[in-house]
């Protein structure tokens, strides 16, 4: 009996630059071992990363340099929101107790 292949991770990066669009837009996306090197790559620069398989497989249908659609502004809010506030939290562990 043979396997079926396991299903190859998929990544999607985004870029949110309200002075030059007013959505975020899709700036790199793959799978399998491009989705590695974009996830590498946000580790490496310090990028946060949000593991959310559907969103992705939304987010994967758009073009490079594509703006979200208007329908997914509300979830890439919460994403967007939910970095933030993990962020700030971590910046203020790193500064310790005043």
């Amino acid at each position: 009996m043979s396997e079926q292949p396991q299903a190859l991770k998929k990544a999607v990066a985004l870029k949110y630059a309200p002075e030059a669009s007013a959505a975020p837009k899709v700036v790199a996306k793959g799978k399998g071992r491009i989705a590695d090197l974009i996830m590498e790559k946000a580790k490496e620069n310090g990028v946060p990363i949000q593991e959310d398989p559907s969103l992705v497989e939304v987010l994967s249908k758009l073009d490079i340099d594509q703006e979200i659609p208007t329908e997914l502004y509300k979830l890439v809010a919460e994403v967007l929101s939910y970095i933030y506030r993990s962020d700030s939290r971590a910046k203020e562990w790193e500064r310790g107790p005043r």
